[in-house]
């Protein structure tokens, strides 16, 4: 049975009990702070579990889209090693809020894998929580599994919790026996780490409230939360206990093959790299297809990791350009059935992973020299320090494996230790530095409003002012009766026309006023997708909850953000005309002061580019369309061309807005005609990651002052060249030739003056032995090098060492002419009187340099130099 085909009868199967099939979540968590990535099947129901959230149904099933590689969830080093490591997996689920619980839950798994999967009960055994009485009698007595296949486990396997209080309880879970033949006992046994019985369904059963003071209180509504791999299903229905041999993963494994030449079987450590690069390519493809790209922190640190490592092993298999990209396309054919969002997004994937690899490649060669330098400073012998070898790890993404395989034959040792006390530093680094997604906690009192008063109804579009009733107010996680003169807070109506910040356009400010009282608000967020939450203080009287409120919005302020936000629709549409239909939304920004726009696309913007989308966006201005807006169902709105945003959520019925020649889905606020919006300015154009560009742009008055100060800049460097202000450029251009002119001569002057320097300089060297020697102290040397290279060519033959102070740092030099390399090493010489002067280096044994702490010494090394020849 196919992959694809046992997800199919898993959805299909709890379907038809009722379940509703709920689509798999991002695998970027909204609305939990604490998360990196989407890690378990439960996470989009957590806060049904905390009962913070209700849905429109009682029963769920799904199969979600995981990632288990940064944080404490990190499987990233075993994967390609294992059989069942992935960072990328699925987990299909059957989850109950308040409704069935233990005996509904077994029953239902069971009858899954012995009737509709048709598994040999015989090669089933099920585990419970030693205390469980309930579950062990439902599957004794009931369900009719043997005692000889039923395990009590302890708390550490088998009770779950999804925090230290909150909601808990025990766990059952059902494993598959491969068989005598595959090395392993049973749960519970001293040989259950084998591979004989793996898990492949966990059932939780969340009976409790566990409080502060540890106490298990019985939850009124017990609710399940199961989770069963599918990678490891598959492997069961396909008769291996390897998840690497099932379908979906042979298939990509070949077409790894296909593009790298390689044949999977014939080596050991190939099989590992071509298990890496089918496992990397999905979580890297399915976590940039949910918005994440690459980068040097959070999220799009680890997805350049996992990306790297997989360059890494293409290198191990002799590929040397970038091939990653090419198995995007396997891979959609393998899950873009089921994945929608691979489909759509497969073209910015593969560019995004193209022009990784190829800076990757970059950053390989680059740390290749690292290693070379590494061992000829270590010398024979030697040992690598870990901070160097910390340094290949986490700047070039070496893993120490592949820096200790560089060097297997090379005489050097490899500082472990030191590299894992850096390695250590780094962690204490991460976990300081990941607080949260970025997103604050939303407090279980939002929650609670939100389910006694219903959603907030947003005036905003036609009306900056209303009238409205205060339904709740909250001071930090607390709901409140009233909030104080000076106190800050949180203010939830059951109507406002301030617009809460959503779909990159920010909040609207304002005041809301009760009688004399006046409540300043200073953001407006829009939280649990329909409940606006005015934030900000009470700056004279006091506020109470349930009382008429007068609420007006700053308009100003709003009048500026409709006209950038309008601007960036007209933007968006002339984008995808100019520069092609690739261009894709990768995140905006909308206040009073900008517009910035991220795109998906792969080269700079040219200036040409620039001008004509300037100039196409303010023709749309003056042609002053009028901006409609209309209701309609969201398949009707994308049928008819309007473009859905990134990131954004959409109902059934969705808000069109149509600006000439732009149509896109929008619950922001815009300009009533085209021409509101007044001139369009392009201030910049950017680079921000691996096939994403951002332009800032300006509108209205904001874009009118810009032009003033350019113009009145261009007026004062014309009055500093003294020439008309349309004859600037051919002023600064006459300047800029004199000045190179005026350089070269510089160069020319400083050349003659080092050639007499070295002249009188060579006549100081010293037969040492039937050996040149000459040692100096020089100054005002701008490359040492270049001066060694001279040296050496005038010398003929010889050792030289220089040395230069540089405040309180010196810098020495030593080389040695091609004839004497044999007999003298200079990465051995300068290393020596560097030490001298508090310092270290080495290098090559023709040329080497380094460095050191006590200029005040130099004087003295230099004159050791004779002694270190003989020696």
């Amino acid at each position: 049975m196919k992959t694809s085909e046992i997800r199919k009868k898993f959805l299909d199967y709890f379907a038809d009990k009722g379940h509703e099939l709920v689509a798999s979540s991002s695998l970027v968590p909204h609305g939990d702070p604490t998360l990196m990535f989407t890690n378990a099947g439960m996470v989009p129901f957590k806060h049904v579990f905390l009962g913070n959230e209700t849905r429109s149904y009682t029963t769920a099933a799904s199969s979600q889209k995981c990632v288990r590689a940064g944080g404490k969830h990190n499987d990233l080093e075993n994967v390609g090693h294992t059989a069942r490591h992935h960072t990328f997996f699925e987990m299909l689920g059957n989850f109950s809020f308040g409704d069935y619980f233990k005996k509904e839950a077994i029953a239902y798994a069971w009858e899954f894998l012995t009737v509709e999967m048709k598994l040999d009960p015989a090669r089933l055994f099920v585990t419970v929580f030693e205390e469980d009485d309930e579950a062990y009698d439902i599957w004794a007595k009931e369900i009719g599994v043997p005692a000889d296949r039923i395990a009590r486990i302890g708390a550490k396997d088998n009770f779950w919790a999804m925090g230290d209080t909150g909601p808990c309880g025990p766990c059952s879970e059902i494993f598959y026996d491969h068989g005598k033949q595959i090395p392993g006992g049973p749960p519970g046994t001293p040989e259950e780490d084998g591979d004989r019985y793996v898990e492949i369904w966990n059932l939780v059963f969340m009976q409790y409230d566990r409080d502060e003071e540890g106490t298990l209180n019985p939850l009124p509504k017990p609710s399940v939360d199961t989770g069963m791999g599918l990678e490891r299903m598959a492997a069961v229905m396909q008769g291996t206990h390897d998840n690497y041999s099932i379908d979906l993963f042979k298939n990509l494994i070949a077409a790894a093959c296909d593009v790298t030449g390689v044949t999977f079987g014939e080596n050991s450590e190939q099989d590992v790299s071509l298990r890496v690069l089918a496992d990397h390519l999905r979580s890297v493809s399915f976590l940039m297809a949910d918005g994440v790209l690459p980068s040097n922190e959070g999220r799009g640190f680890v997805l350049r990791r996992i990306l790297r490592r997989a360059c890494r092993h293409g290198r191990l298999l002799g590929m040397n350009d970038a091939f990653i990209y090419k198995l995007v396309d396997a891979l959609v054919r393998e899950m873009g059935n089921h994945f929608a969002e691979l489909v759509e997004a497969q073209s910015n994937i593969e560019q995004v992973i193209r022009i990784e690899e190829e800076r990757f490649i970059k950053t390989l060669d680059k740390g290749l020299r690292l290693v070379e330098q590494a061992v000829d400073e270590a010398g024979a012998g030697g040992t690598i320090p870990g901070k160097t070898l910390f340094t290949l790890y986490d700047t070039f993404g070496f893993p120490t494996d592949l820096t200790a395989d560089i060097l297997r034959n090379r005489n050097v040792g490899l500082d472990m230790d030191g590299f894992e006390v850096c390695m250590e530093e780094q962690r204490q680094r991460a976990r300081a530095a990941w607080g949260g997604s970025g997103e604050s906690a939303i407090p279980k009192a939002l929650y609670e409003l939100r389910e006694k008063h219903g959603p907030t109804e947003f005036l905003g579009y036609s009306t900056l002012v209303a009238e409205g009733v205060i339904t709740g107010l909250i001071q930090g996680e607390t709901a409140v009766d009233a909030l104080a003169e000076g106190e800050k807070g949180w203010l939830i109506a059951n109507q406002t026309p301030f617009y809460g910040e959503s779909g990159g356009q920010v909040g609207d400010n304002g005041t809301i006023t009760v009688g004399d009282a006046l409540f300043t608000v200073f953001d407006t967020k829009k939280l649990l997708s329909d409940l606006v939450v005015h934030v900000g203080k009470v700056t004279k009287g006091s506020i109470t909850s349930g009382g008429t409120a007068h609420f007006s919005v700053e308009g100003g302020r709003r009048d500026a953000i409709r006209r950038n936000h309008t601007a960036t629709h007209l933007m968006h549409a002339v984008l995808r005309d100019v520069l092609g239909e690739h261009v894709k939304q990768a995140g905006s920004l909308v206040n009073a002061e900008r517009l910035r726009f991220d795109f998906s696309h792969h080269q700079p913007v040219t200036t040409e580019e620039k001008r004509e989308i300037e100039a196409r966006v303010n023709a749309a201005v003056w042609a002053n369309d009028p901006v409609e807006t209309n209701l309609i169902t969201q398949d009707d709105a994308i049928a008819s061309g309007a473009m859905a945003l990134f990131g954004e959520k959409y109902g059934d019925e969705v808000r069109v807005v149509s600006a000439g020649f732009s149509t896109e889905l929008c619950g922001g606020t815009h300009v009533f005609r085209t021409g509101d919006i007044g001139p369009f300015r392009i201030i910049s154009e950017a680079g921000i990651a691996a096939g994403v560009r951002r332009i800032e742009a300006i509108t209205g008055e904001a874009a009118y002052r810009s032009f003033i100060a350019d113009v009145e800049q261009l007026n004062e460097v014309a009055g500093q060249v003294k020439v008309r202000p349309f004859e600037v450029s051919d002023a600064v251009a006459a300047l800029q030739s004199k000045l190179k002119e005026a350089e070269r001569e510089l160069t020319s002057l400083k050349g003659k003056q080092s050639t007499g320097i070295l002249d009188d300089l060579i006549g100081t060297a010293v037969d040492d032995g039937g050996i040149k020697l000459l040692t100096a102290e020089v100054s005002g040397i701008e490359d040492l090098r270049d001066f060694m290279d001279k040296a050496k060519g005038k010398l003929k033959s010889g050792v030289i060492v220089f040395g230069m102070k540089n405040g309180p740092k010196v810098q020495l030099i030593a080389g040695v002419t091609s004839d004497l390399v044999g007999r003298y090493h200079a990465g051995n010489i300068v290393r020596e009187v560097a030490m001298l002067c508090g310092g270290k280096g080495g290098g090559k044994p023709d040329m080497a340099m380094a460095g050191g702490s006590e200029p005040d010494k130099l004087k003295e090394a230099l004159a050791a130099v004779a002694g270190l020849l003989k020696g």
